[in-house]
């Protein structure tokens, strides 16, 4: 581990400035070593209602290293086939919706995460992040226990046998076993080796396909892997999504203070996080600007990995950094209630602010 003093932590939110905070964080020095990849933080052959939801359960997880969306789309896939009706998502053991919770589960990990009103394991937003939330948590369990073998399986097992099942066998259990009188051997065994196979059927680089080699590709690589991600106003570190803060006016969704509770990036943190294997980027968009102006790109002449900047006048009023992906799109955090999301060039933000572009 190393220590980053004096890190000018910058929050970009839509027709606003950035504004900056002077903090200490912590980085992991190896952190980017392991970072998942395009294709281990992408999704495909996922319906769309689920796609976002996958990637924000994900982000929320602390061990989201492992707990990819790809595996939790596996897993999914293996309890419902994504399906979320009442007859078509019930099992013989009371098991309800995508995500299959029975009650007693669902009483300790469910919450209404869309926002509807109501918490059911039948809504698919409040299922996917209840048992992101489950996952994470048996994660930590894996992690924490000493037992051999991939922390994922171990979670994996239980999740559908319960962890008690993993503690008596310190381990996946056999294939012998059985959750309960009269249940078929295996299926807990069978559960968690048909989960890992899938998940690089889901694995995938989302919408964003980029080519090329070098800085500028490889960034907007990096950060399509985190598309889904929801926008946090000052989130977001070069070791990838955190909570982040409201300051009076930025932060908020709804009346709410959203960021604080959001595990996320905004705008300048996502270009940042990006970069940062290879180059440091500053972590305020109106600094990335300052580092990287004296290389300007004509709109004309725009590369993968290019940054760009919308302003209410001058450099000094910038507000919005992003990156160009190619074929006329962006690859940026937007606002609080957002997320991460490819965006064309000349609707991401008001046309009228668009300040210029640099290459780092």
């Amino acid at each position: 581990m190393k220590w980053l003093v004096g890190i000018v932590l910058g929050v970009c939110g839509l027709m606003l400035a950035c504004v900056g905070l002077i903090v200490m964080v912590v980085i992991d020095s190896d952190a980017h070593a392991n970072e998942i990849g395009d294709g281990g933080g992408g999704l495909r052959g996922v319906p769309s209602e689920y796609r976002p939801w996958l990637f924000k359960a994900s982000a929320a997880c602390k061990d989201h290293r492992e707990l990819t969306p790809a595996l939790l789309a596996s897993q999914l896939w293996n309890e419902s086939k994504f399906k979320n009706t009442h007859d078509e998502a019930t099992s013989d053991a009371g098991a309800k919706g995508p995500a299959q919770f029975v009650d007693g589960t669902w009483a300790t990990y469910g919450r209404d995460d869309d926002g509807n009103g109501r918490n059911s394991p039948w809504d698919i937003g409040d299922a996917v992040m209840s048992q992101g939330r489950y996952m994470c948590s048996l994660l930590g369990d894996a992690k924490s226990s000493g037992f051999g073998g991939d922390p994922r399986a171990l979670a994996l097992a239980g999740y559908n046998a319960g962890w008690g099942a993993v503690e008596r066998f310190r381990g996946v259990p056999p294939i012998w076993f059985a959750r309960r009188p009269g249940q078929a051997e295996g299926e807990t065994y069978g559960y968690v080796k048909a989960i890992m196979a899938d998940i690089p059927k889901f694995q995938g680089g989302g919408l964003l396909e980029v080519s090329g080699n070098g800085s500028g590709p490889d960034a907007v690589r990096r950060a399509a892997a985190r598309m889904g991600t929801p926008y946090s106003w000052g989130g977001g570190t070069p070791a990838g999504p955190s909570t982040g803060f409201c300051d009076g006016l930025n932060g908020y969704l709804n009346g709410q203070c959203s960021a604080s509770s959001t595990v996320g990036f905004d705008c300048s943190s996502l270009v940042q996080y990006a970069y940062w294997p290879t180059t440091h980027l500053p972590r305020v968009a109106s600094e990335q600007y300052g580092a990287t102006s004296g290389r300007a790109v004509s709109r004309s002449e725009l590369k993968p990995g290019d940054l760009l900047f919308w302003s209410k006048g001058g450099s000094g009023s910038i507000y919005h950094v992003a990156m160009y992906a190619g074929d006329g799109n962006v690859l940026h955090a937007p606002r609080t209630g957002r997320n991460v999301e490819l965006q064309p060039l000349t609707s991401a933000m008001p046309e009228s602010d668009y300040f210029g572009a640099t290459r780092p």
